[in-house]
């Protein structure tokens, strides 16, 4: 039995199953060993994977394939760690969510991987390792295109009055806040990135209205601009991520007006993990 695992900053998407294709889905809290220590990870294997496995398959699990965000080479040995406790018969291989990324979205291509979920990252992709890698620099100082960034440009053009009066008082009504509320919620209270990322469902139900499109057309813009471009590579860019899936028209307008070629869109990466270590 193989044990292939994709984790992002809220949830973790695993995989078992055979090589003949036969298996099934469960999910976990997410594991992120940069903010996580290693109890705090061991416990979600122990306590939220584990029971959803039957004894079998997780006895005889010999390979784990786990993709995640934080998983540096200073990082995933943590999770290895945990990995290989609850499965001592697996050999454990930890990655990075951005190389899971682009496996699942490119496979065995080489191509420029993106993800636009609740944060952003790329990389250029050879069709089986990363080789270039713009830093994505997080929320206040990148993730361009994100949910995170989305939700952080929407609010200030909102408060500042750079959008109509009625789409921030929509949001504010739509999610019960104030402007006071709305800044503890950024400044004060933690897990602000998520906070933000939120908002997201809201921007999109209003991505019809000139002044949102307008919005979007300039936030994806940023994200070619700021990352895309610093290839200077003519292969496709290819997504995956909620925000890519849900804005593909928004960002297949950006990438035209850019004149970047666009690949696949993929929803979640563990569907394209799968396909990529031959198991379907």
């Amino acid at each position: 039995m193989k044990l292939i695992a994709d984790s992002g900053a809220t949830k973790t998407d695993w995989w078992i199953g055979d090589e003949t294709g036969h298996g099934r889905m469960v999910q976990t809290e997410g594991i992120n060993p940069f903010h996580q220590g290693e109890e705090a990870m061991r416990c979600i294997v122990t306590d939220q994977l584990l029971p959803q496995l039957g004894g079998h398959e997780a006895g005889s699990c010999t390979a784990v394939c786990f993709y995640g965000a934080g998983c540096l080479p200073a990082t995933s040995g943590k999770v290895v760690n945990c990995l290989q406790e609850a499965f001592p018969q697996a050999a454990a291989d930890v990655q990075s969510d951005l190389l899971g990324a682009a496996r699942a979205v490119c496979g065995q291509d080489a191509g420029i991987a993106c993800i636009l979920g609740t944060g952003s990252n790329s990389c250029l992709y050879n069709g089986q390792e990363m080789v270039q890698n713009v830093s994505p620099l997080g929320y206040i100082l990148g993730d361009e295109g994100s949910g995170a960034y989305l939700g952080k440009r929407f609010v200030g053009d909102c408060l500042k009055g750079l959008l109509p009066a009625a789409l921030r008082d929509g949001l504010l009504e739509t999610y019960g806040l104030t402007p006071a509320l709305l800044l503890d919620k950024v400044y004060r209270q933690p897990l602000a990135h998520r906070f933000l990322a939120s908002l997201v469902p809201f921007i999109h139900a209003h991505r019809q209205e000139p002044e949102v499109a307008a919005f979007l057309d300039d936030c994806f813009c940023q994200f070619f601009v700021r990352n895309v471009l610093a290839y200077h590579s003519p292969l496709p860019a290819s997504f995956t991520g909620s925000v890519a899936w849900y804005f593909q028209e928004e960002v297949k307008k950006a990438a035209a007006r850019l004149n970047i070629p666009v690949g696949s869109f993929v929803k979640k990466p563990i569907e394209g993990l799968v396909r990529y270590h031959g198991t379907v």
